[in-house]
């Protein structure tokens, strides 16, 4: 079974790079507290970790 990531946008991407709301838009979170899963690949944990100052990661099973 694989490992699943449940992540969350807490903060807002106002005011932030063009990149890192490019980021965030590709992980598919629209709005402040919305939270998406996606499996837990090297690629996804690359983008979660550029813009970990405006999300939550935790890991689902």
């Amino acid at each position: 079974m694989t490992k699943k990531l449940k992540i969350t946008l807490k903060k807002s991407i106002i005011g932030y790079n063009k990149k890192q709301k490019l980021t965030v838009e590709a992980l598919g979170l629209r709005r402040m507290h919305q939270s998406v899963i996606h499996n837990d690949t090297p690629q996804i944990r690359g983008m979660a970790n550029k813009i970990s100052h405006l999300v939550h990661v935790e890991e689902v099973s």
